[in-house]
């Protein structure tokens, strides 16, 4: 299923003067204009595009790389504002709308905003809101202590600094654990330290505290390889279910894990899976 404000990787149907047509499934067929394709693209191939609608509301393919996609936060310059909304630079030729009902306050060139990008369900445009809190928290965070977050720096707060969680959950930093200085929409990576009982998030740059519980992962791991002839034909590509059948573990703490023992030179990693030293 092809999906509006995401990468998409689709097959080559046919090239045309002014490009080429890729296999779109429902939607039938999306240009990839000639000035996006790479040298050499031949019917058949398989590319990996951002599809997205043009300045007519069609259908079209990129490979250019927008800042963010749909249902994600992003720190964006406001590039333009008229009287139906601002329109945000985020990276490709076409900017990001943001009507002005989706304004927490009157939108200005040159400053920037945090917003979430989403498709309006009643035009299937990709719009963009800065009244975030909307689009977060709407879930029960479903993390345990030590899980390895994907984290983009908000803002500061009397707490700390104020971060958003894997584009779905806000979480904080205590201010005593934040060293450096505060970049306002960098992404880091982070950890869980704890799940309150309010649900809210406190957040640790380093894998404090998670020791012990990777290392029982480590020897989860380690006695796997061992008994399957120290090879394991699992990978950072693998499905959740395989990992979780095979050892029993999370994709986040076996990524972590391996991530461990390669360090640590006790296994090599290979295109299929990883093998014992």
């Amino acid at each position: 299923m092809l999906q509006l404000g995401k990468n998409n990787t689709l097959k080559v149907l046919r090239k045309v003067d002014f490009g080429y047509y890729l296999d779109a499934a429902e939607y039938d067929s999306v240009l990839l204009p000639q000035r996006y394709a790479p040298e050499g693209l031949q019917e058949g191939d398989e590319i990996e595009v951002f599809i997205y609608l043009d300045s007519e509301d069609r259908i079209i393919a990129t490979t250019e790389k927008p800042v963010a996609e749909v249902n994600e936060c992003a720190y964006l310059t406001a590039k333009d504002v008229n009287k139906f909304g601002a329109f945000l630079d985020w990276g490709l030729p076409k900017d990001l709308f943001v009507p002005y009902r989706e304004q927490k306050m009157r939108m200005e060139v040159g400053k920037k905003y945090w917003v979430f990008i989403y498709v309006d369900k009643d035009s299937d445009r990709i719009v963009a809101s800065a009244k975030i809190d909307k689009f977060l928290d709407l879930y029960n965070p479903p993390y345990n202590e030590g899980d390895e977050v994907s984290i983009q720096v908000h803002s500061k707060s009397d707490l700390g600094i104020k971060v958003i969680v894997d584009n779905c959950y806000w979480g904080i930093i205590y201010q005593n654990e934040w060293a450096g200085k505060l970049i306002i929409g960098e992404k880091k990576i982070a950890y869980i330290k704890k799940v309150r009982e309010d649900l809210k998030l406190d957040i640790s740059l380093s894998p404090t505290g998670y020791k012990n519980k990777i290392g029982s992962f480590e020897e989860i791991v380690l006695q796997a390889l061992t008994n399957n002839n120290g090879f394991l034909p699992l990978h950072d590509k693998s499905s959740s279910e395989d990992i979780k059948e095979s050892l029993g573990m999370s994709k986040k703490s076996f990524k972590m894990t391996v991530g461990s023992l390669y360090k640590a030179g006790k296994i090599t990693l290979e295109p299929n899976g990883i093998r014992l030293l």
